[in-house]
């Protein structure tokens, strides 16, 4: 029977989209890629695979999972099976480097960032930066590696403090820091390669920013900026009728990239800048955020997308 099998390494992120399969009453397979065997001389099972496997998975004790689902994937496309977010999407997920020279080709602009592998050349890249900065992993997510430094003198301290943890693919980011004037980022998420909506972040409280854990471990709401201190905001909030150009030059970087789901983050400066700083194809849903407006339910939406593919086998 052909099914719609999910490649991933998280249970909890997953949990909310194998329910609404389930709603969807169609045929799934759940592949959890901590561990596992590849057949290369036998044939994969017919049907739909969605790669959500998460740069972030060493944090959870999953070292090697993207290595694993880079050979599945490498299988899967070989026999010529349906992948969505295939091995180019995880090439650009489990790389910051690789997803700032892409969105270059189609006019986002970027951080100016400089790479370096090894601390004494990470501090001889310092030297010339513009400051202030952050440092931040090239394979990363859940804000891994990033803090904000004024001078190239106080990232050394950092260094010889050994306060300064290396990024898993020892590849170091030293990256323009971004002041935004409303202390938010905004993500913008996309299912069949399409804009479904903007999430409008805050960030006063630092940069752990993924929408199923920030706002799911007894820290829901952050302080107000302003004059009444008994009310609460959300962290995350949903952007009704979010227009802006830079809509369709992410939809045609997804297109050619191979990638049809992901959650695409930017941060706006003084001057109204938007400089792209993160593409996330293994894109998660804040829950809150979705019940709130009571409009748009992420997971739901990509299990039809899923549903669709399936059907048309």
């Amino acid at each position: 029977m052909k099914k719609i099998y999910i490649i991933h390494e998280n249970d909890e992120w997953t949990k909310p989209l194998l329910k609404a399969l389930e709603e969807e009453n169609v045929p799934f397979e759940d592949w959890h890629l901590h561990e596992g065997v590849v057949p290369l001389d036998e044939e994969p099972p017919e049907g739909v695979f969605y790669n959500r496997m998460s740069a972030s998975s060493h944090s959870r004790g999953h070292r090697y999972a993207p290595e694993l689902t880079h050979a599945v994937l490498a299988w899967l496309e070989g026999y010529g099976r349906i992948v969505l977010n295939g091995s180019n999407a995880l090439k650009l997920e489990l790389s910051k480097v690789a997803q700032y020279e892409a969105l270059k080709r189609f006019d986002v602009l970027t951080p100016k960032t400089t790479a370096a592998v090894g601390e004494k050349k990470l501090l001889q890249a310092a030297e010339n930066f513009p400051s202030p900065f952050i440092t931040k992993h090239n394979r990363a997510g859940k804000g891994l590696g990033v803090h904000k430094f004024d001078s190239k003198n106080s990232l050394e301290d950092w260094l010889k403090r050994g306060q300064l943890e290396p990024s898993v693919d020892g590849v170091m980011l030293l990256q323009q820091y971004i002041s935004s004037p409303s202390q938010t980022i905004t993500r913008c998420e996309f299912v069949g390669g399409k804009f479904l909506y903007a999430v409008k972040v805050d960030t006063s409280e630092g940069f752990e920013l993924c929408p199923a854990e920030a706002c799911n471990i007894g820290d829901q709401f952050c302080p107000t900026d302003g004059s009444d201190p008994l009310v609460q905001k959300p962290k995350f909030e949903i952007i009704e009728n979010y227009r802006d150009p830079i809509i369709e030059k992410y939809e045609r970087f997804l297109a050619s990239e191979g990638i049809y789901f992901a959650g695409i983050e930017n941060i706006t400066d003084e001057q109204g800048r938007v400089y792209t700083y993160d593409v996330n194809t293994n894109t998660n849903y804040n829950s809150q955020a979705e019940e709130r407006l009571n409009k748009f339910f992420g997971m739901k939406e990509v299990a039809r997308a899923l549903k669709a593919e399936w059907q048309s086998l």
